[in-house]
């Protein structure tokens, strides 16, 4: 990986922009490709809907993956999750896979030198994939500070108990009926540490085999696992296409600080209030990402 990473960008938000990005990234996914997306939480008003994604998802011929969540709602459950997705229409349009669907679970070992976590726990199905496709809305997010590319490769790509697992640093229980159970949650910088742990685990996973696409788009300070959520106080900035998760990250949040939007300072306070961008600068150190980019308009 080079010392500065190319980011491409167009400020123009629609369906095709997505695939022209991703083309002029010049990198081929082989084999069977897993397409992460965030399904969205009922209730939620800011996702992006299956039909923004249509076009992408088809042109790498790509399955969508989701994993089930570790807090209440309506995707904690197999059989929930199965449910809203029906709902939001993913099914009609792609093959969908819950990769925790059914146990048991596996660990992908972290081969870095994590402070945290030994290993990231995903569904099985998750083995099933050559290659994956990291499509994220770029958003704010109640504990993270923010939400993009990191954030779904870690959490987003994480069982129920490889989430609880995230965000315990590595200190989550189960119980002897294989219940997960929350304990005290650790100091911000270690869960955020933790995320790019276990963010690092998926990127030596599949390799040279991984795309990320961020869409700045609809920007809420809280994610699309709300289902009550401020709507977007930010507008839209465009669409960005990488090979390098960090770089991607980082380039939105300085798009946002660049914004003249009066949004802004919202939007950035709910980043900072959470140190968002220790994610970024731990993902660089671990060396799956730069923060050193150029970015080039489209």
């Amino acid at each position: 990986m080079g010392s500065v990473a190319k980011v491409y960008f167009t400020k123009e938000i629609t369906p095709e922009n997505v695939v022209r990005l991703f083309d002029v990234l010049g990198r081929k996914l082989d084999g069977k490709v897993a397409v992460k997306v965030h399904s969205g939480e009922a209730g939620n008003q800011n996702f992006l809907h299956p039909e923004f994604w249509k076009p992408m998802v088809e042109h790498v011929g790509g399955t969508v993956v989701e994993c089930n969540t570790a807090y209440e709602g309506e995707r904690n459950s197999t059989e929930k999750h199965k449910k809203l997705i029906y709902n939001h229409g993913w099914n009609k349009y792609f093959d969908v896979d819950l990769m925790d669907a059914e146990g048991p679970d596996i660990e992908i070992p972290i081969k870095r030198n994590a402070k945290h976590l030994k290993s990231d726990i995903m569904g099985k199905n998750f083995l099933n994939y050559d290659s994956m496709l990291v499509l994220s809305h770029f958003k704010g997010h109640p504990m993270g500070g923010y939400g993009g590319a990191l954030k779904q490769l870690s959490i987003g790509c994480a069982s129920t108990a490889g989430k609880v697992n995230i965000h315990s640093a590595g200190k989550y229980v189960k119980t002897e009926e294989q219940d997960i159970v929350w304990g005290d949650l650790p100091e911000q910088d270690a869960f955020l540490e933790s995320m790019a742990e276990a963010a690092s685990a998926v990127v030596d996973h599949f390799k040279d085999n991984i795309v990320y696409i961020n869409v700045m788009a609809n920007m809420s300070v809280d994610c699309d696992c709300c289902a009550v959520a401020e709507d977007p106080c930010l507008k839209d900035i465009g669409i960005l296409a990488a090979t390098d998760p960090v770089a991607i990250d980082r380039a939105c949040i300085d798009l946002v600080m660049q914004s003249k939007d009066r949004g802004r300072e919202h939007f950035l306070e709910r980043v900072t209030s959470r140190n968002g961008e220790h994610t970024i600068d731990a993902a660089c150190e671990l060396g799956i990402g730069v923060k050193e980019y150029e970015l080039i308009e489209v």
